[in-house]
């Protein structure tokens, strides 16, 4: 009777999850170290986000159809008040966007440190020699020489004053024609002042369309950064728009700090 031999010992398990992994397949480590809680993002930011967001998404789809409508109701279109209700979308999605806007004028005088106008427009020659850094970051360029901010990088607070200012110009051009439809009224006479600064009507439908598409990008690269940091760098960005804070490392030097 021969003696069986004695079963190995089973592997000991990886400090690493499987499913997390980097580009090239390698496992990515978990977090070590100690972490504090930092607060960032106060309820009427975070409230103006997702309204803001919900708002966008209803202006594009909307907005889109009014420009080309892409299927019709049954029947004669004069038996259907589908537009008629499309339109009534748009322009309350405007209303909630443009609500969004002043309480974000408002915050940037009245928030924390992390949502004021210092912290969201780069104003710093730090900032500027930052954003170059961040941008070789963000292009797998030497990464470890990137900044760590607790609130928004120099990237990204150019890349969200950008899009305010796009912003701005969708309200005038939006409200621009939305005037037409009763000169004389009070929309007319607030906005039609910019039709011959920006060209003439058809100029500014143009504009307005234009810079729709710039929504379309943005929205997903917007997301897909705000999960890449919180997958590569455990930064928790897009739980902190909910909760309002984040935990980073304590041994870690922010910049913004």
């Amino acid at each position: 009777m021969t003696a069986t031999s004695p079963r190995p010992a089973p592997p000991e398990p990886s400090p690493v999850r499987p499913f997390r992994r980097l580009l090239g397949g390698k496992p990515m480590a978990q977090p070590e170290g100690e972490y504090r809680w930092v607060y960032l993002w106060g309820t009427p930011l975070r409230l103006m986000h997702w309204a803001a967001a919900l708002s966008i998404l209803v202006l594009v789809i909307t907005g889109l159809y009014i420009g080309r409508p892409y299927f019709l109701g049954r029947g004669e279109a004069s038996g259907s008040f589908l537009m008629g209700w499309v339109r009534f979308l748009h322009f309350t999605a405007a209303g909630v966007l443009v609500a969004t806007g002043i309480v974000r004028a408002y915050w940037l005088l009245a928030g924390n440190k992390f949502e004021r106008f210092t912290a969201l427009f780069p104003l710093r020659p730090r900032d500027f020699a930052n954003m170059f850094h961040q941008v070789r970051f963000y292009l797998m360029i030497r990464p470890e020489r990137a900044p760590h901010y607790l609130g928004h990088n120099p990237l990204q607070q150019f890349s969200y004053t950008g899009i305010y200012l796009v912003t701005v110009l969708m309200v005038i051009t939006g409200f621009i024609m939305y005037g037409q439809s009763e000169p004389g009224g009070f929309f007319y006479r607030a906005f039609n002042w910019a039709v011959p600064l920006l060209g003439g009507l058809q100029t500014v439908r143009f504009l307005h369309h234009v810079l729709t598409w710039v929504f379309v990008i943005f929205v997903p690269v917007h997301i897909y950064l705000a999960a890449r940091a919180d997958v590569w760098e455990h930064q928790g960005s897009i739980s902190s728009i909910i909760s309002g804070g984040r935990f980073v490392p304590k041994d870690v030097h922010f910049v913004d700090d």
